[in-house]
């Protein structure tokens, strides 16, 4: 099942990567998942908020981003550290494409009107290796704080 998932994401979405070994979608995706599970705790609104925001960034069918779900989920369980998925961000996004991921991220950590010391330490880690200003973390975090 599991290389099945890989594959499928292999030869549909790897291209836009320019042959990395994640794609930018499934990149953003074990992202997401590494500030929802920050905290230790899986709740339903930030487990929406995760799926809604792959679903609309990267206009996902329901199979790929039931795929995309899974196989991020095993990626960020195996992963020793964030710099492989950001290394991806950084090769195919410019400054804009990563305000719009750190937004992503902020929407998932706040889903559940809670903001954990966790997630902020998490979501800092995740804007330095995508080399985003402070202002830009701070007012990235302050737009979604007051949604």
């Amino acid at each position: 099942m599991i290389a099945s998932i890989q594959e499928w994401f292999t030869r549909h979405l790897e291209a836009e990567s320019d042959n990395s070994e994640h794609s930018i979608e499934l990149a953003t995706a074990v992202l997401l998942y590494e500030v929802m599970r920050a905290d230790n705790k899986f709740e339903q609104r930030e487990q929406d908020s995760y799926r809604q925001q792959l679903e609309s960034h990267f206009s996902l069918t329901s199979i790929e981003l039931e795929e995309l779900c899974k196989l991020s989920q095993l990626k960020a369980e195996g992963a020793a550290d964030y710099q492989q998925f950001t290394r991806v961000i950084n090769d195919v996004y410019g400054p804009s494409e990563k305000r719009a991921v750190l937004d992503m991220l902020w929407s998932v950590a706040y889903a559940d009107h809670q903001l954990s010391p966790d997630e902020d330490y998490t979501i800092r880690k995740i804007a330095d290796l995508l080399y985003l200003p402070h202002s830009q973390f701070i007012q990235s975090k302050l737009s979604i704080q007051s949604d």
